[in-house]
Protein backbone atom coordinates (compact mmCIF):
# COMPACT_ATOMS: atom_id res chain seq x y z
CA UNK A 1 0.00 0.00 0.00
CA UNK A 2 1.43 3.09 -1.21
CA UNK A 3 -1.36 5.57 0.23
CA UNK A 4 -3.92 6.99 1.47
CA UNK A 5 -6.84 9.23 -0.11
CA UNK A 6 -8.68 12.05 1.91
CA UNK A 7 -11.48 13.28 -0.19
CA UNK A 8 -12.08 16.91 1.44
CA UNK A 9 -15.61 17.93 0.32
CA UNK A 10 -15.28 21.62 1.38
CA UNK A 11 -17.97 24.40 1.20
CA UNK A 12 -16.93 25.90 -1.96
CA UNK A 13 -14.90 23.37 -3.34
CA UNK A 14 -14.36 19.61 -3.49
CA UNK A 15 -10.41 18.41 -3.20
CA UNK A 16 -8.44 14.98 -3.51
CA UNK A 17 -5.64 14.75 -1.89
CA UNK A 18 -2.79 11.41 -1.58
CA UNK A 19 -0.65 11.49 1.64
CA UNK A 20 2.18 8.42 1.90
CA UNK A 21 3.07 7.46 5.52
CA UNK A 22 5.16 10.12 6.31
CA UNK A 23 2.43 12.76 5.77
CA UNK A 24 3.63 13.98 2.96
CA UNK A 25 1.59 15.00 0.00
CA UNK A 26 1.74 13.09 -3.37
CA UNK A 27 -1.29 14.55 -5.00
CA UNK A 28 -3.63 17.30 -4.52
CA UNK A 29 -6.58 18.33 -6.90
CA UNK A 30 -9.55 20.97 -6.59
CA UNK A 31 -12.58 21.69 -8.06
CA UNK A 32 -15.00 24.50 -7.32
CA UNK A 33 -18.45 24.42 -7.33
CA UNK A 34 -21.00 26.82 -7.86
CA UNK A 35 -23.12 28.76 -4.89
CA UNK A 36 -26.54 29.20 -5.11
CA UNK A 37 -28.06 31.90 -3.29
CA UNK A 38 -31.85 32.12 -4.50
CA UNK A 39 -33.47 33.90 -1.44
CA UNK A 40 -31.38 36.72 0.85
CA UNK A 41 -30.25 34.89 3.68
CA UNK A 42 -30.70 31.72 1.85
CA UNK A 43 -27.65 29.21 0.62
CA UNK A 44 -27.83 25.97 -1.55
CA UNK A 45 -25.78 23.56 -3.34
CA UNK A 46 -26.39 21.09 -5.70
CA UNK A 47 -25.46 17.81 -4.89
CA UNK A 48 -24.99 16.31 -7.79
CA UNK A 49 -22.81 18.95 -8.68
CA UNK A 50 -21.01 18.59 -5.17
CA UNK A 51 -20.66 14.66 -6.72
CA UNK A 52 -19.44 15.34 -10.20
CA UNK A 53 -16.55 17.54 -8.61
CA UNK A 54 -15.51 15.15 -5.85
CA UNK A 55 -15.44 11.96 -8.24
CA UNK A 56 -13.13 13.97 -11.09
CA UNK A 57 -10.91 15.42 -8.31
CA UNK A 58 -10.79 11.73 -6.46
CA UNK A 59 -10.01 10.56 -10.28
CA UNK A 60 -7.65 13.28 -10.84
CA UNK A 61 -5.39 12.19 -8.26
CA UNK A 62 -4.75 8.67 -8.98
CA UNK A 63 -4.30 9.15 -12.41
CA UNK A 64 -1.99 12.10 -11.45
CA UNK A 65 0.28 9.76 -8.81
CA UNK A 66 -0.31 6.90 -11.72
CA UNK A 67 -2.07 4.80 -8.86
CA UNK A 68 -3.46 1.67 -8.96
CA UNK A 69 -6.79 1.24 -6.61
CA UNK A 70 -4.97 -1.95 -5.22
CA UNK A 71 -2.31 0.65 -4.25
CA UNK A 72 -4.36 2.74 -2.17
CA UNK A 73 -4.90 1.54 1.41
CA UNK A 74 -8.13 3.54 1.68
CA UNK A 75 -10.31 6.54 1.69
CA UNK A 76 -11.46 8.96 4.13
CA UNK A 77 -13.79 11.45 3.79
CA UNK A 78 -14.08 15.03 5.42
CA UNK A 79 -16.82 17.39 4.51
CA UNK A 80 -18.19 20.79 4.82
CA UNK A 81 -21.06 19.88 7.94
CA UNK A 82 -24.93 20.60 8.83
CA UNK A 83 -25.44 21.19 5.54
CA UNK A 84 -28.63 19.14 5.13
CA UNK A 85 -29.64 17.46 1.90
CA UNK A 86 -32.57 14.77 1.06
CA UNK A 87 -32.70 12.37 -1.39
CA UNK A 88 -34.43 9.32 -3.17
CA UNK A 89 -33.04 5.79 -1.86
CA UNK A 90 -34.67 4.33 -5.37
CA UNK A 91 -33.00 7.04 -8.04
CA UNK A 92 -30.81 8.50 -5.54
CA UNK A 93 -31.64 11.85 -6.95
CA UNK A 94 -31.84 14.74 -4.85
CA UNK A 95 -35.30 16.33 -4.32
CA UNK A 96 -34.18 19.63 -3.35
CA UNK A 97 -30.93 21.89 -3.50
CA UNK A 98 -28.39 20.57 -0.37
CA UNK A 99 -29.64 24.01 2.08
CA UNK A 100 -25.95 25.01 2.90
CA UNK A 101 -24.94 25.46 6.66
CA UNK A 102 -24.57 28.87 6.09
CA UNK A 103 -28.34 29.38 5.57
CA UNK A 104 -30.89 31.47 7.67
CA UNK A 105 -33.80 30.74 6.42
CA UNK A 106 -35.02 28.85 9.85
CA UNK A 107 -34.22 31.70 12.01
CA UNK A 108 -37.50 32.30 12.87
CA UNK A 109 -38.57 28.48 13.27
CA UNK A 110 -35.87 28.30 15.20
CA UNK A 111 -36.58 31.47 17.51
CA UNK A 112 -39.99 29.56 18.19
CA UNK A 113 -38.57 26.68 19.50
CA UNK A 114 -36.75 28.69 21.93
CA UNK A 115 -39.65 30.82 22.95
CA UNK A 116 -41.50 27.17 23.16
CA UNK A 117 -38.71 26.65 26.24
CA UNK A 118 -36.69 23.52 24.62
CA UNK A 119 -33.33 25.27 24.88
CA UNK A 120 -32.46 23.44 28.04
CA UNK A 121 -33.46 20.40 26.94
CA UNK A 122 -31.91 20.22 23.62
CA UNK A 123 -28.53 21.68 24.64
CA UNK A 124 -28.34 19.13 27.28
CA UNK A 125 -28.50 16.13 24.82
CA UNK A 126 -27.03 17.68 22.00
CA UNK A 127 -24.46 19.89 23.24
CA UNK A 128 -25.36 22.44 20.91
CA UNK A 129 -28.01 25.93 21.16
CA UNK A 130 -30.85 25.88 18.88
CA UNK A 131 -29.62 27.97 15.78
CA UNK A 132 -30.44 27.49 11.82
CA UNK A 133 -27.04 26.94 11.67
CA UNK A 134 -27.82 22.82 12.65
CA UNK A 135 -29.44 20.46 10.45
CA UNK A 136 -32.70 19.85 12.40
CA UNK A 137 -34.45 22.87 11.15
CA UNK A 138 -33.36 22.31 7.95
CA UNK A 139 -34.30 18.75 7.68
CA UNK A 140 -37.61 20.08 8.91
CA UNK A 141 -37.71 22.60 6.30
CA UNK A 142 -37.60 20.12 3.46
CA UNK A 143 -40.35 17.92 4.76
CA UNK A 144 -42.67 20.76 4.75
CA UNK A 145 -41.64 22.81 1.85
CA UNK A 146 -40.74 20.03 -0.64
CA UNK A 147 -44.14 18.78 -2.19
CA UNK A 148 -44.80 14.98 -0.59
CA UNK A 149 -41.84 15.13 1.25
CA UNK A 150 -42.97 14.22 4.19
CA UNK A 151 -45.52 11.35 3.14
CA UNK A 152 -42.60 10.06 0.96
CA UNK A 153 -40.31 10.31 4.10
CA UNK A 154 -43.00 8.38 6.04
CA UNK A 155 -42.93 5.64 3.55
CA UNK A 156 -39.59 5.33 4.09
CA UNK A 157 -38.33 6.48 0.27
CA UNK A 158 -36.09 9.29 1.52
CA UNK A 159 -33.09 9.25 2.70
CA UNK A 160 -31.40 12.05 5.11
CA UNK A 161 -27.72 12.83 5.32
CA UNK A 162 -25.16 15.46 5.77
CA UNK A 163 -22.42 15.79 2.72
CA UNK A 164 -20.51 12.45 3.90
CA UNK A 165 -23.61 10.43 3.81
CA UNK A 166 -24.20 12.28 0.08
CA UNK A 167 -20.85 11.03 -0.98
CA UNK A 168 -20.97 7.03 0.82
CA UNK A 169 -23.59 6.56 -0.99
CA UNK A 170 -22.52 7.90 -4.37
CA UNK A 171 -19.26 5.70 -4.04
CA UNK A 172 -20.83 2.62 -2.66
CA UNK A 173 -23.69 2.41 -5.65
CA UNK A 174 -26.27 2.85 -2.70
CA UNK A 175 -24.84 0.11 -0.97
CA UNK A 176 -24.32 2.63 2.36
CA UNK A 177 -26.51 5.11 3.94
CA UNK A 178 -24.07 6.21 7.01
CA UNK A 179 -22.59 8.34 9.15
CA UNK A 180 -20.27 9.17 11.61
CA UNK A 181 -20.64 10.27 15.27
CA UNK A 182 -18.87 13.60 14.71
CA UNK A 183 -21.20 14.69 11.41
CA UNK A 184 -24.37 12.96 13.79
CA UNK A 185 -23.52 15.64 16.47
CA UNK A 186 -23.86 18.64 13.93
CA UNK A 187 -27.27 17.60 13.13
CA UNK A 188 -29.52 18.69 16.97
CA UNK A 189 -31.42 15.27 16.53
CA UNK A 190 -28.78 13.17 18.37
CA UNK A 191 -27.84 12.30 21.87
CA UNK A 192 -24.27 13.22 22.60
CA UNK A 193 -24.47 10.71 25.45
CA UNK A 194 -25.72 7.55 24.34
CA UNK A 195 -24.44 8.46 20.99
CA UNK A 196 -27.89 7.30 19.11
CA UNK A 197 -30.61 9.27 17.20
CA UNK A 198 -32.66 10.66 20.30
CA UNK A 199 -36.81 9.89 19.98
CA UNK A 200 -37.44 13.03 22.03
CA UNK A 201 -35.81 15.28 19.22
CA UNK A 202 -36.84 13.30 16.37
CA UNK A 203 -40.81 14.12 17.82
CA UNK A 204 -40.15 17.75 18.60
CA UNK A 205 -39.00 18.12 14.89
CA UNK A 206 -40.97 16.21 13.18
CA UNK A 207 -38.42 14.07 11.29
CA UNK A 208 -39.27 10.19 11.11
CA UNK A 209 -36.45 8.16 12.00
CA UNK A 210 -36.78 6.08 8.99
CA UNK A 211 -34.81 8.90 6.79
CA UNK A 212 -31.58 8.76 9.37
CA UNK A 213 -28.55 6.92 8.39
CA UNK A 214 -26.74 4.95 10.82
CA UNK A 215 -24.04 5.87 12.75
CA UNK A 216 -20.52 4.78 13.11
CA UNK A 217 -17.40 5.64 14.59
CA UNK A 218 -15.11 7.70 12.48
CA UNK A 219 -12.09 5.46 11.75
CA UNK A 220 -14.26 2.72 10.63
CA UNK A 221 -14.40 0.36 7.59
CA UNK A 222 -18.13 1.84 6.20
CA UNK A 223 -17.25 -0.37 2.87
CA UNK A 224 -16.32 -0.13 -0.51
CA UNK A 225 -16.03 2.08 -3.78
CA UNK A 226 -17.97 0.52 -6.29
CA UNK A 227 -14.75 -1.29 -9.00
CA UNK A 228 -16.59 1.07 -11.86
CA UNK A 229 -16.00 4.63 -10.32
CA UNK A 230 -11.97 3.88 -10.24
CA UNK A 231 -10.59 0.75 -11.99
CA UNK A 232 -11.19 -1.45 -8.95
CA UNK A 233 -13.02 -1.55 -5.15
CA UNK A 234 -11.21 1.22 -2.40
CA UNK A 235 -11.79 0.51 1.30
CA UNK A 236 -13.61 3.40 2.47
CA UNK A 237 -12.09 3.95 5.85
CA UNK A 238 -12.87 7.14 7.62
CA UNK A 239 -15.45 10.06 7.62
CA UNK A 240 -15.24 13.49 10.05
CA UNK A 241 -16.91 16.70 9.80
CA UNK A 242 -14.44 19.08 8.95
CA UNK A 243 -13.67 20.85 12.36
CA UNK A 244 -13.02 17.53 14.24
CA UNK A 245 -10.94 16.00 11.54
CA UNK A 246 -8.73 19.14 11.69
CA UNK A 247 -8.45 18.49 15.42
CA UNK A 248 -7.11 14.89 15.04
CA UNK A 249 -5.33 15.61 11.89
CA UNK A 250 -3.15 18.35 14.17
CA UNK A 251 -2.35 15.96 17.23
CA UNK A 252 -4.77 17.78 19.59
CA UNK A 253 -5.63 14.54 21.53
CA UNK A 254 -4.79 15.65 24.73
CA UNK A 255 -7.13 18.12 26.95
CA UNK A 256 -6.31 21.57 26.56
CA UNK A 257 -5.18 21.48 23.15
CA UNK A 258 -6.71 23.58 20.51
CA UNK A 259 -6.78 24.70 16.55
CA UNK A 260 -8.33 27.25 14.36
CA UNK A 261 -9.20 26.25 11.10
CA UNK A 262 -9.22 28.98 9.05
CA UNK A 263 -11.56 28.59 5.82
CA UNK A 264 -14.92 29.75 4.61
CA UNK A 265 -16.04 30.25 8.13
CA UNK A 266 -13.42 30.01 11.34
CA UNK A 267 -13.42 26.95 13.94
CA UNK A 268 -12.03 26.56 16.86
CA UNK A 269 -11.66 23.56 19.16
CA UNK A 270 -10.42 22.18 22.75
CA UNK A 271 -10.42 18.83 23.32
CA UNK A 272 -11.81 18.37 26.82
CA UNK A 273 -11.40 14.70 27.12
CA UNK A 274 -13.83 11.51 27.60
CA UNK A 275 -16.49 13.26 29.21
CA UNK A 276 -18.77 16.06 27.95
CA UNK A 277 -19.89 19.33 30.00
CA UNK A 278 -21.92 22.29 28.96
CA UNK A 279 -20.38 25.72 28.21
CA UNK A 280 -21.11 29.07 29.78
CA UNK A 281 -20.05 31.03 27.17
CA UNK A 282 -22.50 29.60 24.68
CA UNK A 283 -19.85 27.40 23.21
CA UNK A 284 -20.70 24.33 21.70
CA UNK A 285 -20.44 20.56 22.69
CA UNK A 286 -19.30 17.90 20.15
CA UNK A 287 -18.05 14.69 19.37
CA UNK A 288 -14.56 14.32 18.31
CA UNK A 289 -12.88 12.02 16.46
CA UNK A 290 -10.94 8.96 17.86
CA UNK A 291 -8.93 5.55 16.74
CA UNK A 292 -10.46 3.40 19.24
CA UNK A 293 -14.02 2.65 21.49
CA UNK A 294 -13.24 5.67 23.73
CA UNK A 295 -15.68 8.85 23.34
CA UNK A 296 -13.86 12.20 23.04
CA UNK A 297 -15.46 15.52 23.14
CA UNK A 298 -14.68 18.69 21.88
CA UNK A 299 -15.48 22.32 23.16
CA UNK A 300 -16.10 24.39 19.86
CA UNK A 301 -16.67 28.07 18.82
CA UNK A 302 -17.99 28.17 15.22
CA UNK A 303 -17.42 31.80 13.26
CA UNK A 304 -19.94 31.95 10.36
CA UNK A 305 -17.20 34.13 7.82
CA UNK A 306 -13.79 34.00 7.40
CA UNK A 307 -12.40 33.20 3.86
CA UNK A 308 -15.64 33.84 2.94
CA UNK A 309 -14.77 37.84 3.33
CA UNK A 310 -12.46 37.93 1.09
CA UNK A 311 -14.05 36.23 -1.91
CA UNK A 312 -16.65 38.62 -1.31
CA UNK A 313 -13.79 41.56 -1.45
CA UNK A 314 -13.20 39.94 -4.29
CA UNK A 315 -16.78 38.76 -6.16
CA UNK A 316 -18.73 41.22 -4.70
CA UNK A 317 -17.05 44.52 -4.06
CA UNK A 318 -14.29 43.52 -6.94
CA UNK A 319 -11.54 45.26 -5.11
CA UNK A 320 -9.00 42.23 -5.26
CA UNK A 321 -8.98 39.40 -8.80
CA UNK A 322 -8.18 36.84 -6.83
CA UNK A 323 -7.90 35.72 -2.61
CA UNK A 324 -4.14 35.46 -3.41
CA UNK A 325 -4.05 39.57 -3.62
CA UNK A 326 -5.65 40.38 -0.58
CA UNK A 327 -1.85 40.17 1.71
CA UNK A 328 0.13 42.23 -0.24
CA UNK A 329 -2.69 44.54 -0.70
CA UNK A 330 -2.95 44.63 3.07
CA UNK A 331 0.61 44.72 4.00
CA UNK A 332 0.44 47.86 1.79
CA UNK A 333 -0.57 50.05 4.70
CA UNK A 334 0.61 49.80 8.19
CA UNK A 335 -2.40 49.91 10.09
CA UNK A 336 -6.54 50.11 8.99
CA UNK A 337 -6.34 53.54 9.55
CA UNK A 338 -9.13 53.32 12.00
CA UNK A 339 -10.96 50.89 10.20
CA UNK A 340 -13.60 48.06 11.05
CA UNK A 341 -14.94 45.66 9.50
CA UNK A 342 -17.66 42.73 11.04
CA UNK A 343 -17.75 40.23 8.46
CA UNK A 344 -21.52 39.20 10.37
CA UNK A 345 -22.38 38.23 6.55
CA UNK A 346 -24.40 35.56 7.80
CA UNK A 347 -24.85 36.83 11.32
CA UNK A 348 -22.76 35.76 13.92
CA UNK A 349 -21.72 32.41 15.35
CA UNK A 350 -20.02 32.23 18.49
CA UNK A 351 -20.07 32.91 21.16
CA UNK A 352 -22.40 35.59 20.17
CA UNK A 353 -25.36 34.04 17.92
CA UNK A 354 -26.81 36.46 16.35
CA UNK A 355 -28.90 35.49 13.64
CA UNK A 356 -30.02 38.72 12.68
CA UNK A 357 -26.36 40.52 12.42
CA UNK A 358 -25.26 41.90 9.36
CA UNK A 359 -22.10 43.18 8.01
CA UNK A 360 -20.79 46.06 9.23
CA UNK A 361 -17.81 48.64 8.15
CA UNK A 362 -16.88 51.68 10.52
CA UNK A 363 -14.34 53.81 10.48
CA UNK A 364 -14.76 55.06 7.05
CA UNK A 365 -12.69 58.79 5.71
CA UNK A 366 -11.92 60.05 2.84
CA UNK A 367 -8.28 58.76 2.93
CA UNK A 368 -9.67 55.42 3.34
CA UNK A 369 -8.44 53.08 0.45
CA UNK A 370 -8.98 49.06 -0.44
CA UNK A 371 -5.81 48.49 1.05
CA UNK A 372 -7.29 49.97 4.45
CA UNK A 373 -10.65 47.61 4.10
CA UNK A 374 -8.29 44.73 2.79
CA UNK A 375 -6.55 44.74 6.44
CA UNK A 376 -9.76 45.35 8.21
CA UNK A 377 -11.30 42.60 6.50
CA UNK A 378 -8.13 39.97 7.48
CA UNK A 379 -8.14 42.00 11.13
CA UNK A 380 -11.63 41.19 11.51
CA UNK A 381 -10.86 37.54 11.18
CA UNK A 382 -8.30 37.82 13.64
CA UNK A 383 -10.81 39.74 16.04
CA UNK A 384 -13.63 36.86 15.80
CA UNK A 385 -11.12 34.05 16.69
CA UNK A 386 -9.83 35.88 19.58
CA UNK A 387 -13.45 36.55 20.67
CA UNK A 388 -13.95 32.48 20.93
CA UNK A 389 -10.82 31.76 22.27
CA UNK A 390 -11.77 34.39 25.76
CA UNK A 391 -14.80 32.60 25.74
CA UNK A 392 -13.02 29.34 25.47
CA UNK A 393 -10.33 30.30 28.47
CA UNK A 394 -13.37 31.09 30.60
CA UNK A 395 -15.19 27.86 30.34
CA UNK A 396 -12.00 25.95 30.72
CA UNK A 397 -10.63 28.11 33.74
CA UNK A 398 -7.51 27.84 32.05
CA UNK A 399 -5.24 29.74 29.47
CA UNK A 400 -4.83 27.85 26.47
CA UNK A 401 -0.59 27.63 25.99
CA UNK A 402 -0.73 28.49 22.10
CA UNK A 403 -3.11 27.79 19.04
CA UNK A 404 -2.64 25.66 16.41
CA UNK A 405 -3.98 26.93 13.03
CA UNK A 406 -4.69 25.24 9.33
CA UNK A 407 -6.70 25.54 6.44
CA UNK A 408 -6.53 28.21 3.78
CA UNK A 409 -5.78 31.22 5.18
CA UNK A 410 -3.15 29.91 7.79
CA UNK A 411 -0.87 30.82 4.90
CA UNK A 412 -1.48 34.36 5.39
CA UNK A 413 1.68 35.80 7.69
CA UNK A 414 0.25 38.86 7.92
CA UNK A 415 -3.13 37.27 9.46
CA UNK A 416 -1.31 34.59 11.54
CA UNK A 417 0.90 37.86 12.60
CA UNK A 418 -2.26 39.76 13.91
CA UNK A 419 -3.53 37.03 15.03
CA UNK A 420 -0.97 36.05 17.73
CA UNK A 421 -0.53 39.86 18.60
CA UNK A 422 -4.38 40.19 19.25
CA UNK A 423 -4.67 37.12 21.26
CA UNK A 424 -1.40 37.75 23.24
CA UNK A 425 -0.24 34.06 22.58
CA UNK A 426 1.92 32.14 20.32
CA UNK A 427 0.11 31.04 16.95
CA UNK A 428 1.81 27.51 15.73
CA UNK A 429 1.31 26.77 11.65
CA UNK A 430 2.21 22.80 10.99
CA UNK A 431 4.30 22.37 8.18
CA UNK A 432 1.15 20.74 6.58
CA UNK A 433 -1.71 22.79 6.24
CA UNK A 434 -3.93 20.71 4.92
CA UNK A 435 -4.72 19.59 8.30
CA UNK A 436 -8.39 19.12 7.41
CA UNK A 437 -8.03 16.47 5.26
CA UNK A 438 -5.14 14.63 7.05
CA UNK A 439 -7.03 14.25 9.89
CA UNK A 440 -9.34 12.32 7.57
CA UNK A 441 -6.52 10.34 5.63
CA UNK A 442 -5.33 9.56 9.23
CA UNK A 443 -8.52 8.25 9.90
CA UNK A 444 -8.92 5.59 7.14
CA UNK A 445 -5.26 5.02 7.22
CA UNK A 446 -5.64 3.86 11.14
CA UNK A 447 -9.02 1.72 10.36
CA UNK A 448 -7.39 -0.17 7.41
CA UNK A 449 -3.75 -0.90 8.54
CA UNK A 450 -1.95 1.90 6.81
CA UNK A 451 -0.76 2.86 10.75
CA UNK A 452 -0.76 1.08 13.31
CA UNK A 453 -1.95 3.71 16.36
CA UNK A 454 -1.59 6.68 17.46
CA UNK A 455 1.93 6.62 18.03
CA UNK A 456 2.19 5.66 14.25
CA UNK A 457 1.39 8.99 13.09
CA UNK A 458 2.10 11.26 16.08
CA UNK A 459 5.74 11.95 14.47
CA UNK A 460 3.79 12.99 11.25
CA UNK A 461 2.42 16.49 12.48
CA UNK A 462 5.65 18.97 12.76
CA UNK A 463 6.06 22.92 13.42
CA UNK A 464 6.36 24.90 10.21
CA UNK A 465 6.73 28.50 11.84
CA UNK A 466 5.38 30.24 15.63
CA UNK A 467 4.40 33.27 15.48
CA UNK A 468 4.76 35.16 18.81
CA UNK A 469 3.01 38.47 20.14
CA UNK A 470 4.76 41.42 18.81
CA UNK A 471 1.86 44.05 19.61
CA UNK A 472 2.02 45.20 23.34
CA UNK A 473 -0.70 44.16 25.52
CA UNK A 474 -2.23 47.68 26.32
CA UNK A 475 -2.58 48.34 22.40
CA UNK A 476 -3.88 44.68 22.17
CA UNK A 477 -6.45 45.29 24.73
CA UNK A 478 -7.68 48.91 22.42
CA UNK A 479 -7.84 47.52 19.48
CA UNK A 480 -9.97 44.88 21.11
CA UNK A 481 -12.19 47.54 22.62
CA UNK A 482 -12.51 49.23 19.37
CA UNK A 483 -13.55 45.77 17.95
CA UNK A 484 -16.17 45.58 20.66
CA UNK A 485 -17.98 48.99 19.71
CA UNK A 486 -17.79 48.03 15.91
CA UNK A 487 -19.70 44.66 16.69
CA UNK A 488 -22.17 46.45 18.89
CA UNK A 489 -23.15 48.20 15.37
CA UNK A 490 -23.72 45.21 13.47
CA UNK A 491 -25.68 43.64 16.17
CA UNK A 492 -29.07 42.53 15.57
CA UNK A 493 -29.84 44.90 12.76
CA UNK A 494 -32.18 42.95 10.63
CA UNK A 495 -34.64 43.39 14.14
CA UNK A 496 -34.40 47.16 13.73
Amino acid sequence: MKTVLAFDQGTTSSRAIAFDRSGTILGTARREFTQHYPKSGWVEHDANEIWESQLAVGREVIQQCQLDPSEIAAIGITNQRETTLLWDRATGEPIHHAIVWQDRRTAEFCDSLRDAGHLEMIANKTGLLIDAYFCASKLRWLLDNVEGARDRAERGELAFGTIDSWLFWKLTGGRVHATDVSNASRTMLFDIHTHDWDDELCELLKIPRSVLPEVFPSSHLYGETDPELFGGAIPLGGAAGDQQSALFGQNCTQVGMAKNTYGTGCFMLMNIGEKPWASKCKLLTTVACTADAKHQYALEGSIFIAGAIVQWLRDGLGIIESSAEIEPLASSVTDSDGVYLVPALAGLGAPHWDAYARGTIVGLSRGTTRAHIARAALEGIAFQVADVLDAMQQDAGTKIAELRVDGGAAANDLLMQFQADIMQIPVVRPKVLETTALGAAYLAGLASGFWKDLDDIDDVWQTERVFTPKMAPAEAKHRRDRWADALGRARSWEQH
